[in-house]
């Protein structure tokens, strides 16, 4: 399920296994401007992510296109429940298409990479659908969610599980290409030497949206995605 921490809860907190509300936003599509580094190749490129949902099914779609680098697309598409986003396809294409399929009756993912099931709960989220579901718990009930506050969900990329936990960094005003925008930062510190970071901007004004979202990994390889507009879908 999912996890949330007060600040200094330590190792001894007792996780509170009531599902936490949720507010998701209105349907958006948000356009970024990239820079990044990838094999020491330094690059610039456009993201867009698109954000649907008429209350009871979603669709998120993200895409990165980079001269040189290629496009790479994400898809989730689920269910929409009291406790938020459902996931039930997860896929991501470069230059060929991965997907995991979350099947809730036996509890299980499967990976069309062959790589071993994953067994899933209550709350799991996918790598793109994560960010959206984030975002929604912060706009229900943000007094909540003080810094130093600790969300922990399981994540399922296109080949595996793990569990995630983002930590609540504060209030940062950013200067974007759109403008300075009021926003809360959460970050997710690698756990093992090959994990990825993660560090996530969200705007109370676009419904807790994400506005920056910065990947960076283990060889120093990273994708910083700055909102460059926003509107209806």
């Amino acid at each position: 399920g999912v996890d949330i921490a007060p600040p200094g809860a330590g190792t001894d907190h007792t996780p509170n296994t009531a599902p936490p509300p949720v507010r998701l936003p209105p349907p958006t599509r948000l356009a970024f401007d990239v820079s990044g580094q990838a094999k020491k190749f330094a690059y610039n490129a456009r993201a867009e992510l698109l954000w649907q949902h008429d209350g009871s099914r979603y669709e998120a779609r993200q895409e990165i296109s980079a001269f040189l680098v290629g496009t790479r697309a994400q898809r989730s598409v689920g269910a929409i429940t009291a406790q938020g986003l459902l996931p039930e396809r997860f896929s991501d294409r470069s230059r060929s298409e991965q997907a995991a399929h979350f099947d809730y009756t036996k509890g299980r993912v499967t990976f069309s990479a062959n790589t071993p099931d994953a067994t899933v709960g209550p709350g799991v989220q996918d790598r793109l659908s994560v960010f959206i579901q984030l975002g929604a718990l912060l706009a229900a009930d943000p007094a909540r969610f003080v810094t130093g506050t600790q969300i922990t969900l399981t994540t399922v990329s296109a080949r595996s599980a793990d569990r995630w936990t983002f930590t609540i960094e504060g209030a940062e005003t950013l200067d974007l290409p759109t403008g300075a925008t009021p926003t809360l930062k959460l970050q997710r510190l690698p756990r093992k030497d090959y994990d990825q970071k993660a560090e996530l901007w969200v705007a109370p004004a676009l419904g807790y949206l994400p506005v920056r979202i910065k990947l960076t990994q283990a060889n120093g390889d990273f994708a910083d995605l700055q909102l460059s507009r926003s509107g209806p879908p």
